[in-house]
């Protein structure tokens, strides 16, 4: 099945659930979605196999100049985002120029919006690169993904492209000394056979304990909003997050429901 693709660079804003209205930044492709992961549930769609010999990426000054391009437009129309997003059609630290793509939205939200956030929705493989880790550190709201307790659950979920375990992503989790946000979607179901549940007793507990180990200062739970990639994956409701949320609580951790 398709997936939903961003078809610029800044877009919005939009309404989030999560942040208010949000200014969305894409700094990847607009025809392909460009990932460390092949999420079963990514609403971008699949991640392709060639995907790096077809990518095409944005420069970076092509990208400075349609954010300050986007700012001024908006700042001269009163319209101000509550959160200036950095998502797009896959993972956003991927793009070789993010480091200095941060430090100049940062400097252009101050001039034109100085009370909206800036926020990174990354999926937590490339906290290892110094520039990264350093520039998720600069921002308001850094987003980071952790979906599951164990190994095998990690896998079957996010389905790295690359060689990194649970274990590297909880490591690098813990190097933000409690400066980050953990979101955590939720999911089961059977894809071709395999059956995919990181609500279970077991998965809940592994990943409870990992995220006492983080200390994140927020925790986000949340389910699929929007048709996924593969067939036979089942929303979680909104009374099975708020039970999970219950035992986030009972760790002395900050948790939100989204649904």
């Amino acid at each position: 099945m398709s997936g939903f693709l961003f078809s610029e660079i800044v877009f919005g804003p939009v309404s989030s659930r999560r942040f208010g209205v949000s200014l969305g930044i894409n700094l990847l492709p607009d025809t392909m979605k460009y990932c460390t992961f092949n999420c079963i549930y990514c609403e971008c769609g699949l991640t392709a196999s060639d995907q790096d010999k077809r990518v095409k990426l944005y420069s970076t000054d092509e990208i400075l100049a349609a954010l300050e391009e986007r700012f001024k437009e908006l700042h001269g129309k009163k319209l101000l985002p509550d959160n200036i997003t950095f998502a797009g059609n896959g993972e956003p630290t991927i793009h070789p120029g993010f480091a200095e793509i941060i430090d100049r939205t940062i400097a252009l939200r101050d001039v034109y919006f100085p009370l909206a956030k800036i926020t990174v929705l990354s999926n937590s493989t490339r906290l290892g690169k110094k520039s990264v880790h350093d520039s998720l550190l600069k921002i308001d709201n850094n987003v980071l993904k952790l979906d599951a307790g164990s190994e095998l659950m990690f896998k079957a979920i996010n389905r790295p492209l690359s060689p990194i375990s649970l274990k590297d992503v909880v490591e690098q989790l813990k190097t933000f000394n409690g400066n980050v946000i953990i979101q955590t979607l939720f999911i089961k179901g059977n894809i071709k056979g395999e059956i995919i549940d990181n609500t279970t007793e077991e998965e809940i507990g592994l990943w409870l304990d990992h995220l006492v180990e983080i200390n994140p200062s927020l925790v986000m739970l949340y389910s699929i909003s929007r048709e996924t990639p593969e067939e036979g994956l089942i929303k979680i409701s909104l009374s099975e997050l708020e039970l999970i949320a219950q035992k986030v609580r009972q760790r002395n951790l900050n948790v939100e429901v989204y649904n």
